[in-house]
């Protein structure tokens, strides 16, 4: 592979225009923007990333490059050669499916991930496990987004998350997909030649690239939607409970940093706070209305997870115009 001899400055420049991009689009714009000026093959998977490694040898790149080295250099990846040339199709572009995209990858697979949107617009905040932490430490996370686990709290919101692990993918020689909807497998046919197809897989749009690749693995990742046919699952969901959420915009000012952050106010996220409240109450009672009880008090008229009522839409908006106020 013939790297093109770009100035260290230029490509580094062209690089942290792709890790900071902070959108999905903005990502995959940028991504293509740096290939095409280094003269680098993405469809090479095997070789992308150590191509991209010696395109791009800024100082303040190489951290990343080690990290990256020191995980694919551990035992079970067999240098990248337990699964190679394994044909890998993942159904979906969200956390679990970019995590797996990525594993995949470091055994050595040629990886296709296909997902339905090009946006990612999911705001919700996780909390992430001590080991999720290390694991995403170890990919390089802080690069992606420096306010990674910054704060007394360890949660990081979906969207970040997923713009984190899809730059991890790209690096990694992983095709990403966008606007592109898995319809069902399709399966080769029964007299087989040379030349007849493998397991294929029928997409929206039909005539895009993906429709015409051979796999030897197909994972569902998209939720539970479930588009893979023939799997049984089991779901486990709460009940239905109707919230108010307000977001507010952090506008990193010296005030707001100095405000502790605060989880959940579940008992599990929490279970210090409701133990000191109780003890200096003596009793604590939550109430939950759940959606079965407003129907019974005729204070719910439309299915719960369509419409909301009149009333309480008035109480969201008061509760909005507060805010405003605020």
């Amino acid at each position: 592979n013939q790297i093109r001899d770009i100035p260290v400055n230029e490509s580094h420049a062209l690089f942290e225009n792709f890790v900071q991009a902070s959108t999905c689009k903005g990502t995959l714009q940028a991504f293509s923007t740096l290939c095409r000026q280094l003269d680098l093959d993405p469809l090479d998977y095997s070789n992308f990333y150590s191509c991209l490694k010696a395109a791009v040898c800024h100082w303040k790149v190489k951290a990343l490059w080690t990290k990256l080295d020191k995980r694919a250099q551990q035992k079970v990846y067999n240098q990248n050669k337990a699964c190679q040339g394994t044909r890998c199709l993942i159904i979906g572009g969200g956390p679990c499916g970019l995590r797996t995209a990525i594993e995949l990858a470091l055994l050595g697979c040629k990886v296709v991930v296909i997902e339905k949107r090009d946006t990612f617009s999911r705001n919700n905040v996780l909390h992430l496990w001590p080991f999720t932490i290390h694991d995403l430490r170890g990919l390089g996370a802080k690069k992606f987004y420096g306010k990674f686990c910054a704060g007394s709290i360890d949660h990081i919101s979906i969207r970040q998350l997923q713009l984190m692990l899809l730059k991890v993918s790209l690096i990694l020689g992983i095709e990403i997909h966008v606007n592109v909807e898995f319809v069902k497998v399709v399966e080769p046919p029964e007299e087989q030649t040379d030349d007849s197809p493998g397991w294929r897989a029928e997409v929206r749009p039909s005539t895009h690239i993906v429709s015409d690749s051979d796999f030897d693995v197909v994972i569902g990742a998209d939720g539970r939607k479930n588009t893979l046919d023939g799997f049984a699952r089991k779901e486990f969901r709460g009940k239905l409970a109707i919230a108010i959420t307000a977001n507010f915009v952090n506008r990193n000012t010296t005030a707001e940093a100095k405000v502790e952050e605060i989880s959940g106010v579940a008992f599990i996220f929490n279970q210090k706070f409701f133990l000191e409240l109780k003890e200096d109450t003596g009793e604590l009672t939550l109430w939950l209305q759940k959606a079965k009880s407003l129907f019974g008090l005729g204070r719910l008229f439309a299915s719960p997870s369509l419409v909301l009522p009149l009333k309480l839409f008035t109480v969201l908006l008061t509760f909005y115009r507060a805010l405003r106020i605020f």
